[in-house]
């Protein structure tokens, strides 16, 4: 499975069999995170056999069960280019699991942070986690329960971009693939343009570390779907299309 076809088949999962992971994947996952962490202003960890953060009501609210294994993804408090950051490698990590066969779960909120195996310097924080592991080939009763209760309607691609011109078809590739991005509650508060042959994306609200994570993974969406590329980080940054 290559990771245009991650985009198709990855949901999130609350429910994990509490198993270790394949050395072969927590390998290439180690490598991949000590590779993208050069790459961000913020940090990168894989916790392995520890769930603590995610047991019981009242760490998880009990929308979790299973957890083991999960990514965290540590941030500059006072710099929400961090966070963009990690959210947009974070969504490659994540895409790459669902390429190994795992199942996934980007979580800001439902877990006990002093729970979580980090050393932080008095200026990070743990801007999100992403849990990992195996899960049942369909979801479980309470997890499609659990999905009907946080998900509200989805947009459409069309609902997402507006264009002062006809927009090309790698344009329309690349948000059909954001319309497939996580985001908190499914909120999809990401707006792409297409104006004067530019492309840019933004937020309403960058102050808001969840809304910057939310950037981040909607522009690798984006960027994987488009056919590749490069964006800048913040808001109406532009992107620029690979040469293909």
């Amino acid at each position: 499975m290559n990771l245009v076809e991650a985009i198709e088949v990855r949901r999130s999962r609350r429910a994990y069999l509490p198993i270790p992971l394949d050395p072969e994947i927590v390998e290439k996952l180690k490598q991949l995170i000590a590779l993208y962490s050069q790459q961000t202003e913020g940090r990168i960890e894989l916790v392995l056999d520890n769930g603590s953060a995610f047991e019981g009501l009242r760490k998880s609210y009990g929308m979790f069960s299973g957890v083991r294994h999960y990514i965290g993804l540590i941030g500059d408090k006072n710099n929400l280019t961090s966070a963009e950051q990690l959210g947009y490698y974070g969504q490659l990590l994540t895409l790459n699991a669902t390429a190994e066969g795992l199942g996934s779960c980007w979580v800001s909120g439902s877990f006990d942070r002093k729970s979580c195996p980090f050393s932080l310097s008095k200026e990070e924080s743990i801007i999100s986690t992403i849990v990992i592991g195996k899960t049942a080939e369909h979801d479980s009763k309470k997890e499609k329960m659990i999905r009907s209760m946080v998900h509200r309607k989805t947009k459409t691609a069309e609902e997402m971009f507006v264009a002062n011109s006809s927009a090309p078809d790698w344009f329309l590739r690349g948000m059909t693939a954001v319309q497939k991005a996580p985001s908190a509650a499914n909120r999809q508060p990401v707006t792409f343009s297409y104006q004067d042959n530019k492309t840019t994306a933004w937020v309403e609200n960058l102050t808001d570390a969840t809304y910057a994570i939310d950037l981040g993974i909607a522009k690798y969406n984006f960027e994987i779907g488009a056919g590749g590329g490069t964006w800048g980080w913040g808001n109406h940054a532009e992107f620029v299309q690979a040469n293909i």
